[in-house]
């Protein structure tokens, strides 16, 4: 609808006003819902309003509606009842876990032999026959049979001109640095030492022993440790809190411990050496003190932070621990089944077609971002 300047307005009487403004209510309420979507949107896009309706709900969620207080006796008596039925139930979850656990160290004999054969391609200890290595990749699909052989010729020339590699080099080196969880781990002087990891295992706890897993890091001869293997393992309760059964909601890992790793003497990548200038305050001579500090590397994941025998942790300890467990489960559960998919790319391809429609939204926003900047004729490119 036109703007109506002030001099219009002033030369209408009330009753075409009161028209005009009908008009008005009538065509703004024809997109009142496309609106109201539209600031849903833009709500639900703004981290300060979601953290403020998630600090509401979360108060929603704790504040009982006062209902069960008014309740007599004799009721709140059978409510009682269900609380009890409630903890028998979380007692049953728990040994449904249990027997989840069971299944997965059944499952996880059926699948060693393959990822053991795995591990002797990656190694160089198994040659895999032509008929292991046929894979019909969707890209060949609609070749002809010309063209394959044309870049088969061409795949063989290439490997002739190059030397023979044995089995496939850097393979779980290239599993790390392709996913984010574990490439933010890595810093440059690891990557040498993870050239020669062989293999990641996953072994689970003795039937009738105390539920965990331990992940075995298998490396070969090399100059920086002389460890063949390191390990870490991470034990897991299921069964409710006498305290509080309702929190249940399935296994938990409780700690982790890691291993002694037997450094080559000057090798060992989670230490430097510093050197700090000191003044002596009386005499004004200065001295040179050499320090040994912690270094940021991925083999500090094998020295967790020990958790007291209160359970008690600082911050920075429980962030850390926190991080620890989410990354041994991570490894767990998707690194270790399908490893050569995250050498591929393939498997982070597949995690990230879950936020693809997220992605955009917020590449939108940002183009949004721009344009307001671009318009601002505050706005300085420069600050």
């Amino acid at each position: 609808m036109a703007d109506i300047d002030n001099k219009d307005q002033a030369e209408m009487d009330p009753a075409d006003m009161e028209d005009v403004e009908e008009v008005e209510e009538e065509e703004t309420g024809e997109d009142e819902n496309s609106k109201a979507r539209q600031l849903t949107v833009q709500m639900m896009q703004n981290p300060q309003i979601l953290a403020a309706l998630q600090e509401r709900l979360d108060g929603l969620n704790g504040s009982p509606s006062g209902y069960m207080e008014s309740l007599p006796k004799v009721v709140k008596r059978r409510v009682n009842a269900l609380k009890n039925l409630q903890v028998k139930c979380a007692h049953i979850e728990a040994k449904f876990y249990e027997e989840v656990h069971e299944l997965e160290r059944k499952y996880a004999a059926l699948y060693q032999p393959l990822f053991d054969k795995r591990s002797d391609i990656v190694k160089a200890a198994y040659e895999p026959t032509d008929e292991e290595c046929e894979w019909k990749a969707d890209e060949e699909e609609e070749l002809t049979d010309e063209m394959k052989e044309k870049a088969k010729l061409e795949e063989e020339k290439k490997d002739e001109e190059k030397e023979d590699p044995k089995g496939i080099p850097e393979f779980w080196l290239t599993v790390f640095k392709n996913v984010d969880l574990l490439s933010d781990m890595l810093q440059e002087h690891d990557e040498p030492i993870l050239k020669h990891l062989q293999d990641i295992k996953v072994k689970f706890s003795d039937p009738g022993q105390p539920m965990s897993f331990t992940l075995e890091f298998h490396f070969e001869p090399n100059d920086f440790f002389t460890n063949t293997m390191l390990t870490k393992t991470y034990k897991m309760r299921s069964e409710p809190d006498e305290n509080d059964p309702f929190s249940f909601d399935g296994p938990e890992i409780m700690s982790c411990t890691g291993c002694t790793i037997d450094w080559t003497k000057g090798k060992n990548v989670t230490l430097k050496t510093i050197k700090k200038k000191q003044k002596h305050k009386g005499r004004g001579t200065v001295r040179t003190v050499t320090k040994t500090v912690p270094n940021d590397s991925f083999f500090n994941f094998f020295t967790p932070p020990e958790v007291p025998e209160n359970g008690e942790l600082d911050e920075d300890s429980e962030a850390i621990l926190a991080a620890d467990f989410e990354i041994g489960h991570f490894i767990r559960e998707r690194i270790v089944p399908r490893a050569v998919l995250y050498f591929t790319g393939e498997a982070i391809e597949d995690d990230d077609d879950d936020y693809d429609e997220e992605g955009e939204e917020a590449d939108d926003e940002e183009g949004e971002e721009e344009a307001d900047e671009e318009n601002d004729p505050d706005y300085d490119p420069k600050v």
